[in-house]
């Protein structure tokens, strides 16, 4: 009989507004000019597609929750039978959105183009709401934007009835959904330094602004806050410690599902209780291999390992009482 101590899944993923990601590879893309594309491949995304995917690819028991058009969803179900992700997306009539991602080999950009999603109905809402009323997992993934007509405050109600279950909850969006999850005090976030600003209401423009914002939050009952800097790497914020991570100068093959592989990487972490500045190194390789563009799998533990050997860790002192 499955128990709280032994759900049958490691992590589930929620991801409302998912998107097929179209990726053309343009080399010095140029605007206003006609553009040779060099590729174009399509594959599933939406930031919790991405995190269950990269979490499954290394062994863990994932699940992933969400709507999905019924028309051209075999792109997913493809990809999660493959993967050994449980699929327990709720089918909408009509088509998944395509998202549009411009990757620039020459300069290392990724420029995105970003569509409206499907519109779920307040029944379609209420059934998703019944699936994590009974879901069992460790931890619980809250990623990506919201789609039209669900309001702002849904992650922060699903924050709520999944930490009064025992659920560890780790919440990756943008905007005023942040800010109303951020409220309910999920166990961890990840905004990057943009997001982090329009949460704080201020811009934030070095390293200390960062670091007080996110201390700010952690006093509201944040028990980690995970900000991403880009190439300056992240930092990693609790009540007692502060750890920077500084990823190593590589050849970037794409930044697509950077982000959500460092939110995998810091959910595999929690995984195996590791200690901060193990959390922050692993994260940090796991972002690293996506920017490479490895595939993530159990047989490329040999390069995630030799990632998480570059990365320079730098801890600062506890702020004082």
């Amino acid at each position: 009989m499955t128990t709280r101590n032994h759900p049958p899944f490691d992590v589930a993923t929620v991801t409302l507004n998912p998107a097929i990601d179209r990726t053309i590879s343009v080399s010095g893309l140029a605007t206003g000019a006609v553009n040779r594309a060099l590729h174009v491949g399509d594959r599933p995304g939406g930031k919790g597609v991405n995190v269950a995917a990269a979490l499954a690819a290394r062994g863990h028991r994932t699940a992933a929750l969400g709507f999905l058009g019924r028309d051209n969803g075999s792109i997913f179900t493809r990809s999660f039978a493959k993967l050994g992700v449980h699929d327990a997306f709720i089918r909408l009539p009509g088509e998944t959105r395509t998202g549009l991602k411009i990757v620039d080999p020459l300069r290392g950009e990724t420029t995105d183009l970003n569509f409206p999603g499907l519109m779920p109905s307040p029944a379609d809402v209420d059934a998703l709401m019944q699936q994590l009323d009974t879901l069992e997992t460790r931890w619980c993934v809250l990623a990506g934007s919201l789609p039209p007509g669900v309001p702002a405050s849904f992650y922060a109600e699903c924050v709520g009835r999944l930490k009064a279950r025992g659920i560890l909850v780790a919440i990756d969006t943008s905007g005023e959904a942040l800010r109303e999850a951020a409220s309910a005090s999920p166990d961890m976030i990840k905004p990057n330094i943009h997001e982090l600003s329009a949460l704080t209401g201020r811009e934030l423009t070095d390293e200390a602004s960062i670091l007080a914002a996110a201390r700010a939050l952690i006093r509201t009952g944040i028990r980690l806050v995970a900000v991403s800097r880009g190439a300056d790497g992240a930092c990693f914020v609790t009540g007692t410690e502060v750890i920077h991570a500084r990823p190593p100068s590589i050849a970037v093959h794409s930044t697509v599902g950077a982000g959500d592989a460092m939110v995998a990487g810091i959910v595999a972490a929690q995984l195996r209780d590791l200690p901060l500045d193990e959390t922050a190194r692993l994260a940090t390789a796991y972002s690293l291999q996506a920017l490479s563009g490895d595939n993530p799998s159990i047989e490329a533990h040999a390069s995630l390992e030799g990632f998480a050997a570059r990365v320079e860790l730098r801890r600062e002192p506890a702020p004082g009482p």
